[in-house]
């Protein structure tokens, strides 16, 4: 993996680590999205993801957040190395399957990381 691209999946996944210490849930969710991002076609930062939002799930005790990450936690786990929907967040909010806008910081990174 690219070394800027895992600076930037490490950043968000420290701020995702921080929002949640001090119980803003949403921010840390959004910073998880935000790894999500970043990491999909590595299978390890994929799941890590996933398992990120799995703890906010229980945190939030949402039966449906839960169900959601426990299907995509598979599915990253097999899947990640031969297709993923680009930009999709992540979130049991959103289909697991369709492709999302990338937002112009993140994309500019795995521009950055893909020549």
């Amino acid at each position: 993996m690219h070394a800027v691209l895992r600076q930037a999946f490490e950043s968000e996944w420290t701020l995702a680590r921080e929002a949640r210490q001090q119980g803003n849930l949403d921010l840390a969710f959004h910073h998880l999205e935000r790894a999500h991002i970043l990491g999909q076609r590595s299978t390890r930062l994929h799941v890590r993801s996933h398992l990120g939002m799995l703890a906010i799930g229980w945190q939030r005790r949402d039966a449906r957040e839960l169900a959601g990450q426990t299907v995509r936690i598979v599915a990253a786990a097999l899947f990640s190395r031969f297709w993923v929907p680009e930009g999709n967040t992540g979130g049991a909010n959103v289909s697991a399957t369709r492709p999302m806008p990338i937002p112009a910081d993140l994309q500019a990174i795995l521009d950055q990381t893909r020549r």
